[in-house]
């Protein structure tokens, strides 16, 4: 790939120090405590965006900046299909051109998926992009350059995303667990204002995920919901949206014992722990069973006649389906109100945020299948 060295000179809407100052109100799991991240990480990141920033005098109200774009950054890459092991962290890789409808995006923090790991294992090696890659769908950061045929984003803009448009179908070859990375301008969003980097990166698929999964079961307001696996990335915002968004008149969620606070003040009207009951002794059926863990052949024995069943993962039976998210920037900008009324949270795992330099052991604790809402990496690098 050809390398660039490039700079352009904008207007910057919003001061750039803000975006390192936001306040740290992510909903942590198990302590259910707000958490600030030390100010060590918001300088290092600073003093790493800093020194690729020049600006130059302009008026009250407006700055002049540029920004100069290396050609080389540090990515996380693997060159062949395998364990955790094949992952490199690599110091000197192409920063990725874009095409005219994407933008260049500093990275500032990015969130891991089943996807990466199962991608990474070669589970989709016959529609996936070509090796070597740099793997990573969920991204948040600052546009630094616009193509020519983007509309609406500008440099300077703070956004959040999943970069590749389908997840299983040629997804990007270059991902977010970079400095920088590339993007179309339709799968992205401004980022909510109240929410920091860390927030925003958690978010984009699987917020996506549990969203087209509702629309795709007819969810609308008075109907009844089961969640399985209702602490996770996706069960976690399924539960919030179809309280907010869609107006459940019952959410039902199973989760282990330490995590039924937790999917409580989600919004779950009843807490079902999964190491102790069974939800198909429940007296009651549901309107829609969304399964976020692999228990489709299950799930529509819980339903209503007349139900349907929405599966991520495993086995499905009628009248259950699956489905593979498709990312749009769309759905983001629908539910950003959401998100800075605060009515729909992030939930990030209490172990995180994981550095970059230990994006390693990110992975490793997410393929434990033990981790409470979303795996973030925060700060890039």
């Amino acid at each position: 790939m050809d390398t660039i060295v490039s700079s352009s000179s904008f207007q910057l809407r919003k001061p750039l120090l803000r975006q390192f100052q936001t306040p740290y109100s992510s909903l942590y799991a198990n302590t259910h405590k707000l958490k600030k991240p030390s100010h060590y990480l918001y300088k290092k990141l600073f003093i790493s965006t800093r020194r690729m920033i020049s600006a130059t005098a302009a008026p009250a109200e407006v700055s002049t900046v540029s920004y100069t774009i290396p050609s080389e950054m540090k990515a996380w890459t693997y060159s062949q299909y395998g364990s955790i092991d094949v992952m490199k962290l690599e110091s000197n890789a192409a920063v990725p051109e874009i095409n005219e409808d994407q933008v260049l995006i500093r990275v500032a923090a990015a969130a891991l998926n089943p996807v990466d790991f199962k991608r990474r294992q070669g589970k989709f090696k016959a529609t996936d992009s070509p090796l070597p890659t740099v793997p990573g769908y969920d991204v948040a950061g600052v546009v630094v350059k616009v193509g020519s045929q983007v509309k609406e984003l500008r440099e300077g803009d703070e956004v959040y995303g999943n970069i590749s448009e389908k997840a299983l179908e040629g997804p990007k070859q270059f991902g977010s667990l970079a400095e920088y990375t590339a993007a179309e301008e339709k799968l992205l969003a401004l980022k909510p204002k109240n929410l920091d980097f860390t927030q925003a990166a958690s978010l984009p698929l699987a917020i996506e995920t549990a969203y087209e999964g509702l629309e795709r079961a007819s969810f609308s307001q008075g109907k009844s919901i089961l969640v399985l696996g209702g602490a996770g990335g996706v069960g976690s915002l399924v539960i919030q949206l179809a309280k907010e968004v869609f107006g459940a008149s019952k959410v039902a969620a199973t989760s282990s014992t330490a995590k039924l606070d937790l999917i409580k003040s989600l919004g779950a009207d009843l807490t079902i722990d999964y190491t102790k009951e069974n939800f198909l002794d429940l007296p009651e059926k549901f309107d829609v069973v969304y399964d976020t863990v692999g228990q489709g052949e299950l799930a529509v024995k819980a339903l209503k006649e007349g139900g349907t069943a929405v599966v991520l993962t495993g086995a499905v039976a009628p009248p259950g389906f699956r489905f593979v998210v498709t990312s749009t920037g769309e759905t983001l900008k629908k539910l950003n109100p959401y998100l800075e009324s605060e009515k729909i949270k992030a939930v990030i795992d209490s172990k995180g945020p994981f550095p970059f330099h230990k994006v390693n052991e990110a992975f490793s604790y997410l393929e434990t299948n033990r981790a409470t809402g979303k795996v973030v990496v925060f700060p890039i690098p």
